[in-house]
C-alpha cells in the first residue's frame, strides 16, 4: 500500500506555473534588505489586520498539550502563537518537544496513556499512518470553515485522508533555494547561477577565491534528500517525480543514476565541501547555515542550500538577510527550474473543544502573521496580510508561494512511509548520507535505496 497515494493526485504541478514561480523568485530574491530587515525578529510584536479577527471559545480552567520536533527559535516563535491563543481564549497551552521519527514518538505517548491533545507532522505519510491507527480525529466544523476560506484546494488536499479533512498545513516551506555569503561572491566576482552548469562554475571561482563553496549538513539526512529531489525533479522531470515518490518506478531506474551522478559532481568533490565528506557527516543542519555566515569574507563556506526557513539560523549571526546574506533559486539540471516544497500540519489526536479550536485558530492568518512576523516561516494561507513579513525576500517567497496556487511539487520523502523518507540513521536518509560519503558507488547506493523503499512501501 503506498502510504499517500490519495493525495499524490492532488499535487498538480503545471510546467508553466513551476516556471513562473521559479521566474517570481529570480526576478525578486536578491532584493536588498534595510537595517531594520534582520529575520530574526521584527519591531512589531502584535499581529496585522486581515480583516475582522477571529472569534474563538473562552476555554478557562482547558489544558492542552502540542508537540513537534520544533527545535530553537523555530519552537520560541510558535510558542509566541501558542501564547496568543492562551490570551484570546484563556486555556493553557504545554509545547512537547517530540523527536524523529515521530510516529515512533507519538506511539509511545499513546501507548503511556499521554498524548498530545494536537501534533504538528511534517510529512503527508505520517498523517496518513496516524488515521490508519486511529490516533487522528477529523476537523470539526469551525476549523474546517478557516481552512477552506485560506487554503487554496490543493493545501487542503494534502492533509486530507480519503474524503475527511485531518491536517492543517501550519507552515510551509520553499525548498528550492540556496542561501550565499554576498561578500564571498563580491570578492571572488562570482555571479549567481541560474543553471547547474554554471553553479559548478560559480563553485569553482568561489574556490579559487580561497573559500570552500559549499556548507552541506550531513549529520542530518533529511537535507540530503532535499538536495536529490530538487535535482531529480529538474532532471527528469515532474512526471517522474511522482512516479518515484510513489515508488511506481524503481529507485535502480536509469533517471535516479543520473541525478547521484549529478549530485557526484559537488558531493563528490572534497574540497567543495566544508570539511569534506567526513567534516559534512558531522554537521547538523543549523551549524551548516551559520558557518556560512560567520567569519565576515572568510566563512568556513560560501553557500548553503535549504529552504527559506534558512533565515531564523542567519539571524543567530551577524548577517543581514537581502545584504549580507543573499539567495538564489536552485539553478535548473533539465529543462526548467524545480520548485520543491514541504510543510508542518497541524492534527487533532485527543478531540476537545480546546483542541478544534486550536485548529482553527492554527488555520487563520491571524495565527500564521504572528509567526510570519518574527522571521524564518512562510505561511501557505493565502489571507495572510505579505506586510507581516520582516523583509522583501520572505515576502516575495510568501507571494510566490501563493501565486501558484494548487500547483506545486510536495517533498518526495515526505510523501514516503516514515521508515524510509522520515527516519534518522535508516531509508533514504541513511543511504543519501552514505553516498555522501562514497559518492563513487552510484549502483551500490541506487541497490540499498530500492531494498529500503520497497520494504516499506510493501512493493
Amino acid at each position: 500500500m503506498r502510504s499517500t497515494s490519495n493525495t499524490i493526485r492532488t499535487r498538480r504541478t503545471v510546467k508553466a506555473a513551476a516556471t513562473v514561480l521559479a521566474g517570481a523568485l529570480a526576478l525578486s530574491l536578491t532584493a536588498c534588505g534595510s537595517d531594520d530587515d534582520k529575520s530574526g525578529g521584527s519591531q512589531n510584536t502584535g499581529t496585522k489586520a486581515s480583516g475582522d479577527a477571529l472569534t474563538l471559545p473562552k476555554l478557562d480552567g482547558t489544558t492542552l498539550e502540542v508537540a513537534a520536533v520544533w527545535t530553537g527559535p523555530e519552537q520560541a516563535n510558535f510558542k509566541k502563537v501558542l501564547a496568543e491563543f492562551e490570551k484570546r481564549t484563556g486555556a493553557k497551552v504545554t509545547f512537547v518537544p517530540a523527536q524523529d521519527p515521530i510516529i515512533n514518538f507519538l506511539g509511545s505517548k499513546i501507548a503511556g496513556g499521554q498524548p498530545p491533545d494536537v501534533v504538528m507532522l511534517p510529512q503527508p505519510g505520517a498523517i496518513k499512518q496516524a488515521v490508519d491507527k486511529k490516533w487522528a480525529k477529523p476537523l470539526g466544523a469551525e476549523a474546517l470553515k478557516e481552512l477552506r476560506k485560506n487554503y487554496s484546494q490543493g493545501w487542503q488536499d494534502i492533509g486530507k485522508v480519503g474524503a475527511e479533512q485531518y491536517g492543517v498545513y501550519y507552515k510551509a516551506a520553499n525548498k528550492s533555494l540556496i542561501w550565499y555569503n554576498a561578500k564571498v561572491f563580491e570578492n571572488a566576482g562570482a555571479t549567481e547561477p541560474k543553471t547547474w552548469d554554471e553553479l559548478l562554475t560559480t563553485a569553482q571561482t568561489v574556490y579559487d577565491s580561497g573559500v570552500t563553496p559549499f556548507s552541506i549538513p550531513g549529520a542530518d539526512g533529511w537535507p540530503l534528500t532535499d538536495w536529490f529531489e530538487n535535482v531529480y525533479l529538474s532532471q527528469a522531470g515532474p512526471e517522474k517525480y511522482d512516479q518515484l515518490a510513489r515508488h511506481e518506478i524503481k529507485w535502480t531506474d536509469p533517471s535516479v543514476k543520473e541525478a547521484l551522478t549529478t549530485l557526484a559532481q559537488i558531493w563528490g568533490k572534497k574540497d567543495y565541501v566544508a570539511g569534506g565528506a567526513d567534516g559534512a557527516l558531522q554537521t547538523q543542519f543549523p551549524n551548516a547555515v551559520t558557518q556560512t555566515f560567520t567569519g565576515g569574507d572568510q566563512p568556513k563556506a560560501a553557500m548553503v542550500y535549504e529552504g527559506d526557513f534558512v533565515q531564523v539560523n542567519i539571524a543567530q549571526t551577524d548577517a543581514k538577510v537581502g545584504t549580507d546574506a543573499k539567495v538564489f533559486p536552485f539553478p535548473k539540471v533539465g529543462d526548467t527550474a524545480p520548485v520543491v516544497s514541504g510543510g508542518d500540519a497541524a492534527v487533532i489526536l485527543e478531540d476537545s473543544a480546546g483542541a478544534q479550536a486550536l485548529a482553527t485558530f492554527l488555520a487563520s492568518p491571524d495565527a500564521a502573521e504572528i509567526q510570519a512576523e518574527l522571521g524564518g516561516y512562510l505561511s501557505p494561507n493565502k489571507n495572510v496580510d505579505p506586510a507581516a513579513y520582516p523583509n522583501d525576500v520572505q515576502r516575495k517567497i510568501a507571494e510566490a508561494l501563493v501565486a501558484a496556487g494548487d500547483d506545486f511539487r510536495f517533498d518526495m520523502s515526505d510523501q514516503a512511509p516514515q521508515a524510509f523518507g522520515g527516519t534518522p540513521g535508516k531509508g533514504e536518509w541513511k543511504d543519501l548520507q552514505d553516498f555522501l560519503k562514497n559518492p563513487t558507488d552510484v549502483a551500490g547506493i541506487q541497490a540499498k535505496l530500492e531494498s529500503d523503499a520497497a520494504a516499506a512501501y510493501g512493493n
